[in-house]
């Protein structure tokens, strides 16, 4: 199959379908899909649940044995099987070497996360000084609009879609409050049309276009979390930049999920959680990134001391010598059993590509989508 079609998934399906002598709705075709699957031995990577441990479960009508088809990840990835034996590694220094931990070993904590750094690079298409793992998303976010937001007479509003999560909503909400800004003015909300579920691309540009004089910034989420619509990050990035706004993303639902370019781009600033897609727990480690045009003219509101150069962090001298870039908005120390967690879901990533994912999630999304179209939709003629 070829990774760079735009062939809806079920013609795809059917050229293979017709190939093999058999229907979509055919078991033949599926076993097919799963021999051919150049993914299939990540499942081998991850701890999936069985269904005798799963609550709520009426063993009678299952295989209690059985693994279970988990279609979870938006909510919560799976266990990587490494992430138990990174923990005990760290444990085990803790245990042996107390505070010398800090400076030794595979992943120092003094620099734990930036020892894995790398591993996010591809994941969101950044350079290597535009992003940082820290704190969780809300709180990379009240940092972010700390310095992204500066709020004039003229241009005061933050541009977001409505039913936002709820964390994105009251995030502005309180950043406009601090502000002593009249909410119901400044907090600028998108809604589909009436009957419809998503946001068509025509209408937010021309909210942008008409509003975007008053926008101080455009905060859009990558995928919206409630619908899944996938919003075109570069376009509204350029319309928004266009009227000279700062344009952002909440990437929880996007990060890997979907390819993201956001050097590329030109996304002012972005951020996400990582427990989701990418598989490194409940409470897991953030991410934020601000692209390298602003490294040396944006800077963080609230300072701590990992936002302090290394070479000199230690010297105590109280004269703050500010990283540039995001990694300027650091604060404390890397959680050091967060970092082990979230390497064992990037490493994982590290053996693939996005594009490759991005592929078979596709794919797969629209055999699913054809097959409850197909045995549950009174309308079975329109393709996916």
């Amino acid at each position: 199959m070829d990774s760079t079609s735009h062939e809806l998934p079920v013609r795809t399906l059917e050229h293979i379908a017709s190939t093999l002598g058999c229907n979509l709705t055919d078991e033949k075709l599926a076993l097919y899909l799963d021999e051919q699957d150049e993914l299939k031995h990540f499942q081998e990577c991850f701890h999936i649940p069985k269904m005798k441990d799963l609550p709520l479960i009426d063993l009678s009508l299952v295989n209690k044995d059985e693994k279970s088809i988990y279609l979870l990840g938006n909510s919560l990835g799976l266990q990587p099987k490494k992430v138990k034996t990174y923990l005990e590694e760290e444990m085990e220094k803790w245990a042996k070497m107390g505070s010398y931990g800090h400076e030794v070993g595979k992943r120092p904590w003094i620099t734990g996360d930036e020892c894995i750094v790398h591993l996010m690079n591809n994941i969101v298409g950044s350079h290597k000084d535009e992003i940082a793992l820290m704190n969780g998303l809300t709180v990379n976010l009240h940092l972010l609009l700390l310095s992204f937001f500066k709020p004039t007479p003229t241009r005061f509003k933050i541009l977001l879609e409505a039913k936002a999560f709820p964390s994105d909503h009251y995030a502005i909400e309180s950043q406009l409050q601090l502000r002593g800004l009249d909410i119901e003015k400044s907090m600028l909300m998108i809604k589909p049309r009436q009957g419809e579920d998503t946001l068509r691309m025509e209408d937010i540009l021309e909210v942008i276009d008409k509003e975007g004089d008053s926008v101080a910034v455009i905060l859009f989420s990558g995928v919206q979390f409630y619908t899944g619509q996938l919003f075109d990050i570069p376009a509204i990035t350029k319309a928004g930049q266009a009227k000279g706004c700062f344009v952002g993303f909440d990437l929880a639902h996007a990060v890997g999920n979907v390819e993201l370019h956001l050097h590329d781009w030109g996304v002012d600033f972005a951020c996400w959680c990582s427990y989701k897609y990418l598989n490194s727990g409940a409470g897991a480690l953030a991410g934020a990134f601000i692209h390298e045009k602003h490294a040396h003219t944006m800077k963080p509101a609230l300072t701590g001391w990992f936002g302090h150069k290394l070479e000199s962090r230690f010297d105590m001298d109280n004269k703050l010598d500010l990283i540039p870039g995001v990694n300027g908005y650091r604060l404390s120390n890397p959680p050091i059993l967060l970092v082990c967690a979230l390497e064992a879901g990037l490493e994982i990533f590290s053996q693939t590509s996005m594009k490759t994912l991005r592929k078979k999630s596709i794919l797969l999304t629209g055999y699913m989508e054809y097959l409850i179209k197909h045995y549950y939709s009174k309308d079975k003629a329109a393709p996916m």
